[in-house]
């Protein structure tokens, strides 16, 4: 029996546009593909040997012959292309309701309840890239002292403000009081702190980003595993996007570097548990800024790392690698897209070069995870640890 999941989730990783992308505005989105057809091609040889190359074709990653791990593709079964929707769906939630957007900006009313409850007129409203608004409106933010208040293609509410305008503390309160009023009708997935610093022409995101996520509607692994003597182990917004529900311990990281570093940590410990990390860079700093090169560099870096978490694997450890999205850097659009997400399973205990195929959901990874270490869960998806289990 598997003692320890690693979970490592390639923020946007793609791997091509789901039959209904056309309804999401993503049709022909392949964010793997694109990128390496946009760098002319990738140098991945960790996520290349452990079958990647045979999920689709990829420049540069050819198919192995004998793949080390278990491969296939999923699709989202949820309705939506967001971040939490697509976490909770690993995680046995399948979220059949989208959440609310506004493309057009938050009803007057809403800004008027933040305005009474926070003492604080809002610039913004609207939906905007987060590097182009605090271009447009940072100086007369630090002017006035009003937050920017924005949104995007996500069901998300964000307030940007300068650090040196309002305190890192008083940001979150912020964020607090927002997803106090955002719920019902207007439950978005996540209200976002997005602090940055510099100056007029010249302001930067830092990565004290902090997302305030609405709560799963139901129980999930992580629930289960950590009510089953399971701790659940986060590094990154893994913690965040649970509204800390299933979490056992989480720790804030600045980048993919330092999630890398965190899942290490981790891994060096005894005992039995679920770690649970996301790479934020590939999403943040290079799908939503429509930046291939940046992205390529990314993978590449991360392909580095991975060498590192496969070396520190016992024999009792299974490591899944996912994405939860698509965000294709090639495309106009600088938003999410609707896309199938790689799926690669490995370990002593898997037999390589197991075919997965096409999978119908998300929710068949945090299955397949529960059976192999034993916990007893009743969610959606189906339990693959039977034939991905070498032997068998």
């Amino acid at each position: 029996m598997i003692k320890r999941t690693i979970i490592i989730v390639f923020d946007s990783l793609g791997v091509g546009e789901l039959p209904d992308a056309a309804d999401f505005g993503d049709e022909g989105s392949n964010t793997l593909a694109h990128i390496a057809t946009a760098v002319g091609g990738l140098d991945l040889p960790n996520l290349a040997a452990l079958g990647l190359g045979n999920i689709i074709r990829v420049s540069g990653v050819p198919a192995a012959e004998r793949p080390a791990g278990a491969y296939g593709k999923m699709a989202e079964l949820s309705c939506g292309k967001d971040t939490t929707v697509g976490h909770w769906e690993m995680m046995g939630v399948v979220s059949k309701q989208p959440f609310p957007v506004y493309p057009e900006g938050f009803p007057p009313a809403l800004i008027a309840e933040f305005s009474s409850l926070t003492g604080l007129e809002v610039l913004g409203n609207k939906a905007a890239s987060g590097t182009e608004i605090i271009k447009e409106l940072g100086e007369e933010h630090q002017r006035t002292g009003a937050p920017i208040v924005y949104t995007s293609a996500d069901s998300v509410w964000q307030i940007a403000a300068h650090q040196e305008t309002i305190a890192l503390e008083t940001l979150y309160e912020l964020c607090q009081t927002a997803r106090g009023i955002l719920t019902g009708e207007h439950g978005v997935a996540r209200v976002i702190a997005r602090p940055f610093v510099g100056d007029p022409g010249n302001y930067t995101r830092t990565h004290w980003r902090k997302d305030f996520s609405i709560e799963p509607p139901k129980l999930t692994l992580l629930d289960l595993a950590v009510a089953q003597a399971t701790p659940v182990w986060a590094a990154g917004k893994i913690g965040e996007i649970f509204a800390g529900r299933g979490i056992s311990e989480t720790h804030h990281t600045s980048g993919n570097g330092e999630t890398f570093d965190l899942i290490l940590e981790y891994m060096a410990r005894s005992g039995r548990a679920i770690i649970f990390g996301n790479l934020v860079d590939f999403d943040m700093l290079w799908g939503h800024r429509n930046d291939p090169q940046g992205y390529a560099k990314g993978l590449r870096a991360a392909d580095v790392r991975l060498a590192e978490v496969i070396q520190a694997m016992r024999p009792d450890d299974l490591l899944l690698i996912i994405g939860d999205h698509g965000c294709d850097p090639t495309t106009p659009s600088t938003d999410h897209s609707r896309e199938y997400v790689p799926c690669l399973f490995y370990g002593d205990q898997v037999t390589k070069g197991h075919e997965l195929g096409v999978l119908s959901t998300f929710a068949d990874a945090g299955r397949t995870v529960a059976g192999a270490m034993g916990i007893d869960v009743d969610l959606a998806g189906t339990n693959l640890w039977p034939s991905v289990r070498k032997g068998l």
